[in-house]
Parts: C-alpha cells; structure tokens; sequence
C-alpha cells in the first residue's frame, strides 16, 4: 500500500534532501516568492518545488549542482519586462542564482508577481492546464 504524505511533509522531506548551501538559498527563494504572492500553491512535483496558480505551473524552484533557478513558465512574456530572464524556449525561462550569493529579493518579488499577474489576465484551459488529478 502506498503511503500518502501531507504536502507540508513533503515539502520540508524535498527541504531535508538538499545540500545544506542547496537549501539555505531555497528556503530564501520560497519565502520570497510566497511573500510574492498568496495565490500560489506549492508543491513537489518532478523533483522540484512547484508554485500553481489556479491549477497551472506558475513558478519552480530547480536545484543544480552549482546554482539553482527560479523558473518562470509564462516566462517567454515577460522577457522584454525583465531582461535578466534567461532562456530560449517557447514559454519557459528562468532566473540563475548562484549558491552563497546575493540574491536580488525585489526581482524575485517583481517577477512572480508579473508572472501571477498575467496568468489572471489570461487563464491556461485546455490539455496544457492542471487538474486536481495531477
């Protein structure tokens, strides 16, 4: 029988796998995009920290071996807003922050919230969106 574990739980045991720079920036990266805004929902998902809005990927948190990103998946219109928004995709594009590092807190802010901000003007439907199911 599988175990079901509460998705606090499983957001501090994604916490507790991390390197302990892996995490401190994490943890900073998650306060500022909850402070970014009320209305995502987070959750571990492919490995990562997942932010939805309403049902769809907003924002994840991606861990690598020297830096992690801040990935934006409505990105691609919001990269003439913000320049620092790396990536050639067809919608994603994401943030690079460097382990023991500064981190630019009112960008972190200003981009979530851009991102939350547009996915209101126009909800995902259709396949691409999420369900209670996924």
């Amino acid at each position: 029988m599988r175990s079901i574990l509460r998705p606090a739980a499983l957001i501090e045991t994604w916490f507790d796998n991390l390197r302990p720079e892996q995490r401190d920036l994490a943890r900073i990266l998650r306060a500022l995009v909850q402070d970014a805004s009320s209305e995502l929902v987070q959750t571990v998902k492919w490995g990562n920290l997942m932010f939805t809005h309403e049902g769809t990927h907003a924002v994840a948190i991606v861990m690598h071996k020297d830096h992690a990103n801040l990935q934006i998946f409505n990105g691609a219109s919001l990269s003439d807003q913000f320049p620092e928004l790396e990536g050639t995709g067809r919608g994603m594009r994401h943030i690079r922050f460097r382990y023991r590092y500064p981190v630019d807190e009112d960008l972190v802010r200003e981009v979530v919230q851009a991102c939350v901000d547009l996915m209101a003007l126009s909800p995902r439907t259709g396949p691409g969106a999420l369900t209670e199911e996924h």
